[in-house]
């Protein structure tokens, strides 16, 4: 499959950057050495919270500032749930403050700037900054690209710098003194989400723009970063024979180097009033997050947990330790020695994060319960059919996947979400509807519609950033006229019909597909055709899509030859990336196979061991029946027992995209590892299955119509080939009521 990369480097240093926070806390190395306990507390363990905020940078914000519908329902709901779980932590630690006399002689202004600035309890401060600061690269997302984001983010930061490691600059200067102490009486510290977080939110959205939201690096920063002093990366670095990982490790060392110069200088003339932000702080972060976004290991969701219950409950543990270390009389040991105290303070810490994280999975577990029926999408298995199917390709070819029909069933908005996760920056649709839903739902990239817009859409091709299909050269001209009578540019691909003949201008005609790239008002950025026998390799089929390839590439040489500049091209679809991958362009345009599945039986056990299927199909019991000889089941009779049997009622129908044919006998359900055979006609919302030879069924149970139950399958292959049909069609037909759930 190739190493998979991802965002476990990320993940691992989460746990560090938590412990780091336990650092500052407990002072670790003060009984020691006070000048070891500054480096580790207040220049190593500085790193931490600017993590955490790249992290939500990367992984948060490209949603949240998005123009599509969506962005402002994404800000909110993300507000929300860090509302929330500040306000768990606030509870929790409101009967420490009373106890710690934190909240004596409190004013109204002191409630204000303690909730919205300062944190109820010292290490709270972190959510209301995110919240603060989320808030505020939102805004100015709406008046500004990355770059003035960056430049606005910046100043805000110096401005910061002078309030905290840097006060004893100005803090004497008229004017400015007084500005700062005005700004005080506000929040306490200028480490917070106004000066502090911005700039390495906008850090983080940039790794996005580097890595992909899903945090995997893009093929070609991969490429260069695995490769030695060949590469041309390291010849504008002018390091021969230094890779860019060694590249970027040499620029953190010596960018932390020059943090601690500068913090210990700080120190030394007593300049700080805080000491949470420092300018190289800034190049720090830069280099240790690319560091670890090249680190190759695995997601791992319980990390990212751990780390984040480790940060709010740290200081309660602090509590406890200190308070039973004075009941068992071991001050000494595990208080006054700074050491025996922060080991103490780790353990207890991670014990109790650690069960805080099996809970909540657990009980996440637990609600996972879906109603009558539903659709559960297996995100490894989508993850590795992406891999597979990016390794049948060359370098430079890129995946478009084919998420129309609601992804096949699947579910467009999260097919596309996971797929964006993955680094895939392109997709193609059917029609215009279908692109802009996927843009309500936050989709960013190139999207594709591949058939016909009505004039009277085109408007949506506008205002929702979609490329149209130029479906022929005379379809060109009107998207032309509409867009130069509103003074706009409509970005399209142009369709070439090399033998299929369903929608694209002939190959043949070369003057009217050059014409269509002098357009004024069209941008051209892609030309392509399909490939309509690359399902079958035989003589006659091979034949005609070798030379419908042959007839697209003499296309492009003319169209070269006569000045023309021809952007991306494309002509692979899913069973021509497994058939024929020589004959690639830049983009790929993967559907049936992206799903783990191939349009027949045959085609899908043939690739079993590289394509997972991503969907299972499943409905609840809601009855149980026992009948006697004689009795029906159903509509018209069809079923009549000859013996007495146990049936149950399934809250599926063909109105969920069961087909009715499948009635009868002819298609079954997994039941507790067994089959249960169809009985009847199959209902609209409603199947009547056999259970006589399976104990224990009752109301409630699952069933599996597509999918694995104990060491049974039916695969949708199988429906299909019980339905008479491909499997394209048995899965783009499931109903749009079905829940459709990752896991």
């Amino acid at each position: 499959m190739g190493t998979r990369r991802s965002c476990g480097g990320l993940d691992i240093f989460r746990m560090a950057a938590a412990l780091l926070v336990i650092a500052i806390h407990t002072s670790p190395l003060s009984s020691f050495s006070p000048e070891a306990d500054f480096f580790l507390t207040r220049i190593l363990a500085r790193v931490a919270v600017p993590f955490f905020f790249m992290v939500t940078g990367q992984f948060a914000l490209p949603d949240m500032i998005s123009r599509g519908k969506g962005s402002g329902w994404r800000l909110w709901r993300y507000l929300k749930k860090t509302g929330t779980l500040y306000g768990i932590a606030v509870c929790l630690y409101i009967p420490i403050g009373i106890y710690a006399g934190r909240y004596k002689d409190m004013t109204v202004a002191g409630l204000f700037k303690m909730v919205v600035f300062d944190g109820t309890f010292y290490h709270l401060w972190y959510f209301p900054a995110c919240l603060t600061g989320v808030a505020l690269v939102y805004l100015m997302s709406r008046c500004m690209g990355i770059k003035g984001m960056s430049i606005a983010a910046g100043i805000l930061y110096v401005i910061g710098l002078f309030g905290d490691s840097y006060y004893g600059v100005v803090e004497r200067i008229p004017g400015i003194g007084g500005f700062y102490e005005g700004l005080f009486q506000i929040c306490s510290y200028t480490r917070n989400g106004i000066f502090l977080a911005p700039i390495f939110l906008i850090l983080g959205l940039r790794m996005a723009g580097e890595t992909g939201a899903g945090g995997q690096m893009r093929p070609e920063r991969r490429a260069a970063y695995e490769a030695g002093g060949a590469s041309g990366t390291d010849k504008k670095r002018g390091g021969r024979g230094i890779s860019s990982q060694s590249f970027d490790g040499l620029l953190l060392a010596f960018s932390f180097l020059a943090m601690t110069a500068e913090a210990f200088t700080l120190r030394r003339f007593e300049l700080q009033r805080h000491d949470s932000m420092y300018l190289a702080l800034i190049p720090v972060m830069i280099c240790l997050y690319r560091v670890l976004l090249a680190w190759n290991r695995r997601p791992a969701r319980v990390l990212r947990l751990l780390g984040a219950w480790i940060y709010i409950l740290h200081p309660a543990m602090i509590v406890v330790v200190r308070g039973a270390a004075r009941i068992v009389h071991l001050s000494g040991p595990l208080v006054e020695n700074s050491l025996g105290h922060y080991l103490a303070v780790t353990v207890l810490s991670v014990a109790a994060a650690l069960g805080v994280c099996l809970l909540q999975i657990r009980l996440g577990r637990r609600t996972f319960h879906c109603g009558r029926a539903w659709v559960e999408l297996d995100g490894e298995a989508l993850s590795r059919n992406v891999d597979f199917l990016r390794l049948r390709l060359p370098v430079g070819c890129e995946l478009m996947p084919a998420v129309k029909a609601d992804a096949y069933g699947h579910g467009a908005a999260l097919i596309a979400g996971m797929l964006q996760r993955k680094g895939v920056r392109a997709f193609c649709v059917a029609c215009a509807a279908e692109g802009v839903f996927l843009r309500e739902q936050g989709i960013e990239g190139e999207i594709l519609i591949l058939g016909y817009t009505c004039p009277w859409e085109f408007e949506l091709l506008s205002r929702y950033r979609l490329t149209q299909t130029v479906v022929d050269a005379d379809y060109g001209q009107e998207l032309e006229a509409w867009a130069g009578e509103r003074g706009e540019r409509l970005h399209v691909h142009i369709g070439v019909d090399t033998g299929m003949h369903r929608i694209g201008e002939p190959w043949e005609n070369t003057e009217r597909i050059r014409g269509l790239f002098e357009k004024e008002h069209l941008a051209v950025d892609g030309l392509f055709s399909h490939l309509c026998a690359d399902d079958v390799c035989g003589a006659r089929e091979r034949e005609f899509t070798l030379g419908q390839a042959r007839s697209f590439g003499l296309l492009v040489e003319r169209l070269k030859e006569q000045g023309v500049f021809v952007p991306r091209t494309h002509l692979l679809s899913s069973y021509s990336v497994l058939n024929y991958p020589e004959l690639a362009g830049d983009y790929a345009r993967v559907g049936i196979a992206l799903y783990g599945v191939l349009s027949t039986r045959q085609d899908t056990r043939r690739w079993k061991e590289c394509l997972k299927p991503v969907l299972s199909l499943k409905a609840r019991v809601a009855a149980v029946k026992d009948i006697e000889p004689g009795e029906s089941v159903g509509y018209g009779l069809a079923f009549t027992a000859r013996r007495r049997m146990r049936i149950a009622a399934l809250s599926i129908g063909y109105a969920d995209g069961l087909p009715r044919c499948l009635s009868g006998g002819v298609g079954s359900a997994l039941i507790e590892g067994k089959r249960a055979p169809f009985l009847g006609r199959i209902c609209m919302d409603q199947t009547m299955v056999d259970i006589s030879h399976i104990p224990g069924v009752c109301p409630g149970c699952e069933a599996v119509l597509i999918g694995v139950s104990g060491k049974e399958e039916i695969t949708a292959a199988d429906l299909a080939r019980q339905a008479g049909t491909i499997t394209n069609e048995i899965l783009s037909r499931l109903g749009a009521r079905l829940e459709r759930k990752a896991v």
